[in-house]
């Protein structure tokens, strides 16, 4: 009997890469995080004047590095592991999903040394310069042919829903990034948004947004509907509500981005259409949130024993918490508070570490046994998988809740007057005010990242572990 590796039916050498990239790929990006945390908590101890390591050239390279690089490998992994499994084929083209992946992985590293380097378009999560905006393009076509190709040859009648929500990601993501990438070149490193003014500002946080919307919410849902219910046993708690989700998440979502911009030079009616489609967006936020969740009704003692089960429904949890937080904070008055203080860094974090990280990471658990031989979630130390969630989860809550604090203390103090009309704290005072939020957000940064490194560890351990006989091919037809 041929090992699982070898089945003729799915291509997961691929899959392998993708997911031996993520693991990567997050340890780097955040460990760029915590670096950049510490500047700002202890910025005598942190300080350089090595410009490639300041914190105005590392701060777009993290940013980049965990949502497309970490984000990224995690979305390539897992889309083309679903789409082949609910297809019951294999990936359509396969030298160009392997070219996906090399093109991917050359995207990452010109990011690492054209960001350092000071090359940047300063368009937030599109930094990126033309010749390298040019590949991500082609890359992500082929991708998308390989996704839906794989679609069309299926063998199975039915489109599952998690190839909706992959799907959609993948299409608007398309036309995102090639609308508002759209720029003249004036040189290799250099070049000018085709847009301007408030037009400029609306389409970059159309992207922006929606780079959110659909890269880090749509995408890691496909990831969620197809692994929650893998690793729970049971059935998606009503697929109906999943159809209803996709279809009102996709037409509701693509309109939110104008909240970005309140009290801007945008027109007032599309900053009160931003905040009205982003209060409306709470319902289907949390319809899918619910629908995970209650996926689990008949099987709540699997917790106990099942940490990539934890990993799961807390993600869950935290998207639940940030699709709350999200419509509240794209209210104006609550806007007028919060916007431009590290509130807003710990709601973006919420759903960064809480959410896209960790579903992401309890659906490697899940997959990466698979792809060296072993059953699905059958890794080298379920314990240490343990110890990685209570890591993850400490240091989440600790990143947040010190920029919470602080974002709230913040937005108080710049609002402040006295009876003469002049403010009560200068802008220093609050910076000084912040220090200790600072300070645990680099400690919460650094917990998290340790559990990245136990995960790299557990990884190896698991592809150097013999492969079980009795298990050998057992997966491949699951």
């Amino acid at each position: 009997m041929s090992t699982i590796t070898e089945h003729p039916t799915y291509n997961y050498d691929i899959v392998r890469k993708f997911a031996i990239m993520t693991v990567v790929w997050g340890i780097v990006g955040m460990s760029v995080g915590v670096t950049i945390a510490s500047q700002l908590a202890w910025p005598n101890v942190m300080y350089t004047d090595f410009e490639w390591l300041t914190y105005g050239r590392l701060r777009p390279l993290h940013t980049n590095a965990v949502i497309f690089a970490f984000g990224g490998c995690a979305l390539f992994a897992t889309s083309y592991y679903i789409v082949q499994r609910t297809c019951q084929t294999t990936l359509f083209a396969p030298g160009l999903a392997k070219f996906t992946f090399w093109g991917w992985q050359l995207v990452i590293i010109l990011a690492a040394i054209s960001l350092p380097m000071g090359f940047t378009s300063s368009k937030e999560y599109a930094e990126l310069e033309w010749p390298i905006d040019l590949l991500i393009a082609v890359v992500w076509v082929s991708y998308a042919v390989v996704f839906f190709g794989t679609i069309v040859k299926r063998k199975a009648k039915h489109i599952y829903v998690a190839n909706w929500f992959l799907g959609g990601f993948i299409l608007t993501v398309a036309v995102l990034h090639i609308v508002n990438s759209m720029a003249i070149p004036v040189s290799l490193t250099k070049s000018y948004s085709v847009y301007s003014g408030a037009a400029d500002a609306m389409i970059q946080w159309w992207y922006g947004h929606n780079a959110v919307g659909f890269f880090l919410t749509a995408g890691f849902l496909g990831m969620m509907y197809y692994f929650v219910p893998k690793q729970a046993e049971r059935p998606v708690y009503s697929y109906r509500l999943s159809i209803v989700h996709f279809w009102a998440l996709i037409c509701t979502y693509i309109w939110a981005g104008p909240h970005h911009l309140h009290y801007t030079a945008l027109p007032n009616w599309t900053q009160s259409l931003g905040m009205i489609m982003s209060l409306i967006l709470l319902a289907p936020s949390w319809g899918g949130m619910i629908n995970g969740i209650m996926t689990l009704s008949g099987a709540w003692e699997k917790l106990r024993t099942d940490p990539i089960l934890k990993f799961l429904v807390v993600s869950l949890s935290f998207y639940g918490m940030s699709t709350f937080e999200g419509p509240m904070m794209a209210i104006k008055t609550v806007n007028a508070l919060s916007h431009y203080t590290d509130w807003t860094v710990g709601h973006v974090h919420s759903g960064a570490l809480g959410w896209v990280a960790m579903v992401s990471i309890g659906s490697l658990y899940h997959l990466i046994p698979v792809m060296f031989g072993r059953k699905s979630g059958d890794m080298f130390s379920t314990g240490l998988v343990n110890v990685h969630f209570w890591l993850a989860t400490i240091g989440t809550v600790l990143y947040i809740a010190a920029m919470w604090v602080n974002g709230i203390m913040q937005g108080l103090m710049w609002r402040a007057f006295n009876d003469d009309g002049t403010l009560t704290y200068s802008f220093v005072e609050s910076v000084e005010a912040s220090y200790p939020g600072h300070m645990i957000r680099a400690i919460g940064g650094m917990i998290f990242l340790s559990g990245m490194l136990i995960m790299a560890f557990n990884v190896y351990k698991t592809a150097k572990a013999p492969r079980p006989a009795t298990t050998a091919g057992t997966e491949a037809v699951a």
